[in-house]
């Protein structure tokens, strides 16, 4: 075998692989979907149903039900509100580190990123006492600061290793001329990041839209967000499989939409700032 064919056959094998890895992960939400438009006894049904006649009383039924807009519209405010709060304190944050970095600068950002290893239970009982403290219990405002300080430290390292790819040659001719920090920041390193600026955004959004632990324990009906939505389709008599799956569709579906076209943005986010 030459070491053309040797090459071909790897990168064969390589999108192979590919394919299969993508069959695998695709095929709960493909279930999900299809299970979304069966009755609940065609729903556990064995051997599974793949052919029969589509319904949509699963999706009527909610929409009698349930408010499906209000909690649409919480997962919309609370998802891009923590996105905001947070680059608002990552931007001027990561600016700093990156421009006037000492030899501490890797040990904060590591110890920032190590908190992520912290179970979210662990502060559990803490931030309950604080939201009912200041009243905050059940308010967007307080899922927004939750949503902003869980993502922190993964939007801090993405846009640190960004703005580290600005030359500094540029900010130090800025400074010559007499800008301030502020223009500085909204003159030069924004413009000249800006695509790593939203994809760190649209990475941001996807993570506060997919919470759902603390939606659950600290919202109960004003702020409840679609995580949380979904939950609430739970029954001491079981799970119904085809409404929980209709549910399930609805609070997948924008999130998803918003990834695949935002798809380009989010592999350069992950790629470059999180690998760099």
């Amino acid at each position: 075998m030459t070491d053309r064919q040797r090459q071909i056959w790897i990168d064969r094998t390589a999108v192979t692989f590919a394919w299969i890895a993508a069959i695998v992960f695709f095929f709960p939400i493909f279930w999900m979907v299809l299970t979304s438009f069966k009755t609940e006894g065609q729903a556990i049904q064995i051997p599974p149903l793949l052919i029969f006649e589509p319904t949509l009383e699963n999706y009527l039924e909610i929409q009698e039900r349930t408010n499906y807009t209000k909690f649409a519209i919480n997962s919309v405010i609370t998802a891009f509100g923590g996105t905001l709060l947070a680059l608002l304190i990552a931007i001027p944050s990561a600016y700093s580190m990156a421009f006037n970095s000492t030899r501490r600068t890797k040990d904060v950002l590591m110890w920032m990123l190590s908190t992520k290893m912290l179970p979210a239970v662990g502060v559990m009982m803490p931030i309950y006492f604080l939201a009912q403290k200041f009243n905050l219990f059940d308010t967007r405002i307080l899922l927004v600061i939750i949503y902003a300080l869980m993502n922190l430290p993964i939007v801090m390292l993405i846009l640190f290793n960004y703005f580290r790819e600005i030359p500094k040659e540029i900010l130090e001719a800025s400074r010559m001329d007499g800008t301030s920090t502020f223009n500085e920041i909204r003159q030069i390193v924004l413009p000249l990041a800006w695509g790593g600026i939203a994809s760190t955004a649209l990475l941001s959004i996807i993570l506060c839209w997919n919470e759902a632990f603390w939606s659950i324990v600290l919202t109960t009906t004003d702020a409840s967000t679609l995580t949380a939505f979904v939950a609430s389709f739970q029954a001491p008599e079981g799970l119904f499989w085809a409404k929980v799956s209709a549910v399930s569709t609805l609070a997948c579906a924008p999130i998803v939409v918003f990834g695949w076209m935002a798809q380009k943005q989010l592999v350069q986010g992950l790629t470059f700032g999180a690998v760099k």
